[in-house]
C-alpha cells in the first residue's frame, strides 16, 4: 500500500485564497466604518462644539449640515445629547427613550401643537443645558412620547435667552453675562 502524500501546492492555494477572502472582508468592513463616520457628519457637522470667550460674552459657532439644519453635540444634566435647533419649538424637546436615559422627571401632561397636529407631551425642567461654553440652568422642556428619533429639539426656552445670527452656512449663538 502506498500512503499518500498531501498535495502542498494544494493546500498553498486554498491557504492563499483564504486570505485573499479575509482580506476583502477587513476592507470591506474598515470602508463600512468610514462611510458610517461620513454620513454621521453629514448629520451633525458641530460633534466638536468649540465655544469662545471674551469680555464675559459666550460665543459658539455652528455651521449647518447638508440638509440645512443646525445639529450640534451637547449635553443636558451633563450627559451628551444631539441637539438640533429648532426655532419653530416653543421650549425644548425630548424623545420619551432619551427622557428615561437622561433620568428626567415627568411633570403634568400638557397638549402641544406640533406639524402632525396636536399631542400630549409632559413637562419637565432641565437642571442645565450646555452647548460648547454656553450653559444655561432651569430651562423648559418637554418629554415627548411621540417622538422616535434621538436628536433633542432646541427650542426657544433655550434659544431665547441668546443673541444668535445666520451668516451663510455659519449660526452664531451669543450668552452675555454670567453663565
Amino acid at each position: 500500500m502506498s500512503e499518500k502524500k498531501p498535495d502542498s501546492g494544494n493546500y498553498s492555494q486554498r491557504v492563499g485564497k483564504t486570505m485573499i477572502i479575509m482580506a476583502w472582508i477587513v476592507l470591506l468592513g474598515l470602508l463600512s466604518w468610514l462611510f458610517s463616520i461620513y454620513l454621521e457628519r453629514q448629520h451633525n457637522p458641530n460633534e466638536q462644539v468649540l465655544g469662545y470667550s471674551s469680555n464675559g460674552v459666550q460665543e459658539v459657532i455652528l455651521e449647518r449640515n447638508r440638509y440645512g439644519h443646525y445639529v450640534a453635540t451637547g449635553s443636558i444634566n451633563g450627559q451628551s445629547v444631539t441637539f438640533m435647533l429648532d426655532t419653530g419649538a416653543t421650549i425644548v424637546d425630548i424623545p420619551d427613550n432619551l427622557a428615561s436615559t437622561l433620568s428626567l422627571v415627568r411633570g403634568p401632561s400638557f397638549e402641544a401643537m406640533t406639524a402632525n397636529g396636536v399631542i400630549s407631551v409632559y413637562s419637565t425642567i432641565l437642571d442645565e443645558v450646555q452647548l460648547g461654553g454656553i450653559r444655561l440652568t432651569g430651562v423648559r422642556a418637554s418629554i415627548n412620547p411621540s417622538r422616535q428619533e434621538d436628536d433633542v429639539l432646541l427650542g426657544m426656552s433655550f434659544l431665547r435667552q441668546l443673541d444668535f445670527s445666520q451668516q451663510g452656512d455659519r449660526l452664531t449663538l451669543r450668552q452675555r453675562g454670567e453663565p
